[in-house]
């Protein structure tokens, strides 16, 4: 999950983004209204998570933009508006989630979680495939039965494959939506983290590489020792 965080308190921000990182959800910053739109026009976010009152065009504008827009981008408020009729009017905009500073980050991700599981209502929430069983809300995943235990990076990176259901997902959009705006595009991260992933999940390989393009789940992995050898480098 990639998210954007919309607040003007520098220290509030990042230590929002941090922890989130911590729970295997890239966060970006935008510190003004302004930013904010540039960033959303040229990333692609899960959720906005917009405080109302920042310099530029206002929280609330932004949630208008976002809804305006179409693209059915969840919003979740997170301000220090707390009477009722902020409340209702925060919702009114187009926030589909509202949360009052001061907050519990524990609670943050809880309500980030709910919401993107909302949002992707048409995926069951325990996925499967090719032997994979991927539950987002507890972040487990099994292999044929057995329990592999992943790192933040290998869960999110794992969970966009699976989400794939077999398709491609090319490097670029990996480092796109499991990390955040701050890593190098030239970075060899996405390619370390897959190996060290593929390792983890065991024989036979079930992630395989598509030269020149990006990765899949093959649901039809080969034993190790095969052509192409670990995990698809044959790809």
């Amino acid at each position: 999950m990639r998210v954007l965080i919309v607040e003007d308190e520098p220290y509030l921000a990042e230590g929002i983004r941090d922890g989130l990182r911590l729970e295997a959800i890239a966060a970006d910053i935008a510190g003004d209204g302004d930013t904010a739109l540039e960033l959303l026009s040229i990333n692609t976010y899960d959720i906005a998570v917009l405080d109302r009152d920042i310099p530029g065009p206002s929280g609330d504008e932004i949630a208008k933009r976002i809804v305006a827009s179409g693209s059915g981008k969840p919003i979740l408020m997170l301000t220090a508006a707390d009477r009722l009729d902020d409340k209702a009017s925060g919702f009114e905009l187009g926030a589909d989630d509202y949360l009052t500073k001061p907050f519990e980050l524990q609670e943050l991700v809880l309500r980030l979680r709910a919401l993107d599981r909302r949002r992707a209502h048409h995926r069951p929430p325990v996925r499967e495939l090719a032997g994979l069983r991927l539950d987002p809300f507890r972040r487990e995943v099994h292999r044929d039965g057995r329990y592999v235990a992943l790192t933040r990076k290998q869960f999110a990176v794992l969970e966009l494959l699976v989400a794939a259901e077999g398709g491609v997902v090319s490097a670029e959009e990996l480092l796109e939506r499991a990390w955040d705006e701050n890593a190098d595009p030239f970075t060899s991260a996405v390619r370390i983290t897959v190996s060290a992933l593929r390792k983890r999940l065991g024989q036979p390989w079930i992630i395989a590489t598509v030269p020149g393009v990006g990765y899949r789940i093959d649901t039809q992995p080969e034993e190790a020792g095969s052509e192409g050898g670990e995990g698809g480098e044959r790809g």
